[in-house]
């Protein structure tokens, strides 16, 4: 497999074989074919990856199902003669509305969004300091926004339902990518599309599918603010 390595960043030791099994572990135990709600699998997922292999897998999680979702709206997006940009799906996503349908719940790579990424994200926002040693953290940062992008779009131009579960994932993704970035000398720019949103005040109404009923509302751009600018 192309994502295996026997070396992080900076010449740390990883066990390739390690990674293996941690993967097809994940992909087994966890995820919608399990028992148990979906959000309360994330904890026992994320405990699965601790430690530095652990570290690498999440990565791997992130940059697969990014690919993934990104393959499935590029498809998308071209049988409706519009053009793709990854970099900003937001743009692409107000063009095609409605038409469109979230990729994140195409099961890129096998890997659900509520599930495997959140783990993944819990993992390398948790363990921060390591994964900036373990990983290189401009492409993984590159696909945790790129994720939050397609979640926040999908919410205001795809009316994808904006449920517990999928609040949680972007609040994470926000704390997670901040973490990293903190341990960063050189931080990169925040993506475009992070940048336009912290532009907006508009908070959404988050529900509780298990009793069909909205427990709160949510400010992405205003959380965004708060902690990718301080």
């Amino acid at each position: 497999m192309r994502w295996l390595r026997g070396l992080g960043k900076r010449g740390i030791p990883l066990d390739p074989a390690r990674q293996q099994e941690l993967l097809r572990e994940l992909r087994v135990r966890f995820g919608p074919h399990a028992p148990g709600k979906l959000g309360d699998q994330v904890a026992r997922a994320a405990a699965l990856l601790d430690g530095q292999d652990g570290v690498a897998v999440a990565a791997t999680v992130l940059r697969e199902f990014a690919d993934g979702a990104y393959r499935d709206f590029a498809g998308q997006s071209a049988a409706l003669g519009l053009p793709t940009d990854r970099r900003n799906y937001r743009a692409s996503w107000e063009a095609a509305g409605k038409r469109l349908r979230s990729p994140l719940f195409a099961a890129p790579a096998g890997l659900h969004p509520y599930v495997h990424v959140a783990a993944a994200v819990t993992v390398v926002g948790g363990q921060a300091a390591q994964t900036v040693r373990v990983v290189q953290p401009v492409p993984l940062l590159s696909h945790m926004f790129e994720v939050l992008d397609l979640t926040l779009a999908g919410w205001e131009f795809g009316r994808v339902l904006v449920d517990v579960d999928g609040a949680t994932l972007a609040v994470n993704l926000i704390t997670a990518a901040t973490a990293i970035r903190g341990e960063m000398s050189d931080p990169p720019p925040l993506p475009q599309p992070a940048r336009t949103q912290m532009r907006s005040n508009k908070s959404v109404n988050v529900l509780d599918p298990a009793v069909s009923r909205i427990v709160g509302q949510w400010n992405p751009g205003k959380q965004m603010r708060e902690y990718l600018l301080a």
